[in-house]
């Protein structure tokens, strides 16, 4: 977080004046920042000298702009349906570089990465596998994949981002077996060119044991197959900070382990190392993220707590109400001022439940003071609603002292323009 005369700023662009250049609330990214990330991940697989792929999980945060700067930083990028690859597509992306994910994909959506040429398609269930079977059959095409197992590996975090123990939608089960007959159908059809095994265990980990594990576990499964794999992917879910209580581990921690254990694990199998994929999203983009809002009303309730109420909420930022996640604001126009309260953020919907920052220190304010929420990069604008007819916030890149708009704001025609009138019937 950069300061100077006691104002954030965001990419050498002070807050205050993307306030008033592009309004409140608005989503701003340090673009800086991304690329240090990415950097930082790069230089840590090329001191483990193995191969690899880092491969942007698009969920995290989907707009063309994003895909600009990922082709420029030349890394891979995951997607998880029709929509997200039209706008891959849009964005110039080498679709060869693209693998799509998801544990229900439609036909129509497998036809649609098929004809763009996605690289790499991500099996996850038999319905699925019937479907690509059958549409590249009647197309004599080949197509690379990779194969979604559900390891049975539990993640310590939140119940609703955990994805890699056995009660998942996600993947062949492997603990019961269909994971092998899912196995012996791909490797049986000489239109599917499997390269590899591939699971997930979670989001927003702080510990490295699961890792090492699902190493271990894809490693001895393709032993146990018969079967070299080219490629491991690990997943994403490399923890950030939200706030004091998070105590993240290092990316290029997260990348030594996993690649120590990828070496361990092949030669204890009687593997060749493979390449080794992760799909990293909110250790991308979320802390290079910031959520812009004007200060409006204020309730003090004697004895209990005072709310401050800024001009968006859950429909940017549906987390907080969603699975209580937390997070940290600062005073954007008054960044290092002493703290004089502690308030609750709440947003401007009509639900009790739209807060969100449940208890925050902050200097005096007022009402027009511009508060800026921190670490807001992921799963805000891709999980942003029409919620009470509210537009959408504009998005902005800011590096080296320039801002650039990269997503409009919504307008309330724009909120309208897809409905139609209906007709009423008179007798």
């Amino acid at each position: 977080m950069q300061s100077e005369n006691n104002q954030l700023y965001i990419g050498g662009v002070s807050a205050d004046e993307l306030a008033r250049r592009y309004q409140t609330p608005l989503y701003v990214y340090d673009v800086s920042r991304i690329r240090a990330t990415i950097s930082e991940m790069k230089a840590a697989f090329a001191a483990e000298k193995v191969h690899y792929e880092i491969s942007y999980a698009s969920k995290a945060f989907s707009v063309v702009a994003i895909y600009d700067l990922l082709k420029d930083e030349k890394i891979h990028c995951d997607a998880v349906s029709g929509g997200e690859i039209a706008t891959i597509e849009k964005a110039g992306f080498p679709m060869k570089n693209v693998s799509f994910n998801g544990n229900n994909k439609s036909l129509d959506e497998l036809k649609m990465a098929v004809d763009y040429g996605v690289g790499t398609i991500i099996i996850d269930n038999f319905h699925e596998l019937d479907l690509l079977t059958g549409l590249l059959e009647k197309r004599q095409q080949t197509q690379n994949v990779l194969m979604r197992l559900s390891p049975g590996i539990s993640a310590h975090t939140h119940e609703f981002i955990s994805t890699g123990q056995q009660d998942s939608k996600f993947g062949f089960d492997l603990l019961s077996g269909q994971a092998k007959t899912a196995f012996d159908q791909i490797q049986a059809s000489k239109y599917l060119n499997l390269r590899g095994l591939h699971a997930h265990i979670g989001s927003q980990i702080f510990e490295t044991d699961g890792y090492s594990h699902l190493v271990d576990l894809l490693c001895k499964t393709a032993h146990d197959w018969h079967f070299q794999p080219e490629i491991i992917d690990v997943g994403g879910g490399f923890g950030i900070r939200y706030n004091e209580e998070d105590d993240p581990i290092p990316n290029a921690t997260f990348i030594h382990l996993i690649c120590q254990s990828a070496r361990t694990a092949s030669r204890q199998y009687g593997l060749s190392l493979p390449e080794i994929w992760i799909e990293p999203g909110r250790s991308i983009v979320g802390p290079a993220g910031y959520s812009l809002y004007t200060i409006g009303g204020r309730k003090d309730i004697p004895g209990i707590r005072s709310y401050l109420s800024v001009d968006g909420g859950m429909g940017d930022n549906i987390r907080p109400a969603l699975y209580g996640a937390k997070y940290e604001a600062v005073l954007a126009n008054q960044l290092n001022a002493a703290v004089k309260q502690v308030v609750r953020i709440a947003g401007k919907y009509c639900e009790s439940g739209d807060v969100l920052v449940w208890q925050q220190e902050l200097p005096k304010t007022k009402a027009g003071d511009l508060l800026a929420i921190l670490a807001t990069g992921a799963y805000g604008y891709s999980m942003a609603s029409n919620y009470n007819r509210n537009p959408r916030p504009a998005v902005v890149f800011a590096e080296n002292g320039h801002a650039q708009l990269v997503v409009k704001r919504e307008s309330f025609a724009d909120i309208t323009r897809l409905d139609m009138d209906y007709e009423v019937e008179n007798d």
